[in-house]
């Protein structure tokens, strides 16, 4: 079961990645983009998700992931419920969301620095 102190150190250690908190929710960005966010009572992380693989992933196991709200279905979102992620997998959603922000070098940069992943 994964709560947002599983992830939150990981946020402000990924390479230009820094955390705000807008409006009471955490978020995570890379510049001005928001790559993830929480839910204000940190049960729900939105995270950024290839738009062509969300139905799929929902899909999968709707239990644990869900769309976004129809107002942001526009986006390269996914909704997961925190408590039904193992920390592990939470922390390599992390890690691909900012992945989606960043530039490739940063990406290769970090996956020779990290190259059993997240962990």
């Amino acid at each position: 079961m994964a709560d947002i102190e599983d992830v939150l150190a990981l946020g402000s250690e990924l390479e230009r990645s820094y955390p705000v908190h807008v409006r009471g929710r955490l978020k995570f960005r890379v510049g001005q983009v928001v790559y993830v966010a929480f839910s204000r009572d940190e049960s729900v992380m939105g995270f950024a998700f290839p738009m062509e693989e969300r139905a799929a992933l929902v899909a999968s196991d709707p239990r644990r992931f869900s769309v976004p709200s129809a107002s942001d279905l526009r986006f390269n979102w996914v909704h997961a419920d925190l408590a039904a992620l193992d920390p592990t997998e939470a922390r390599e959603l992390v890690v691909d969301a900012w992945r989606m922000v960043v530039p490739q070098k940063v990406s290769r940069a970090y996956d020779l620095t990290h190259p059993e992943g997240p962990g």
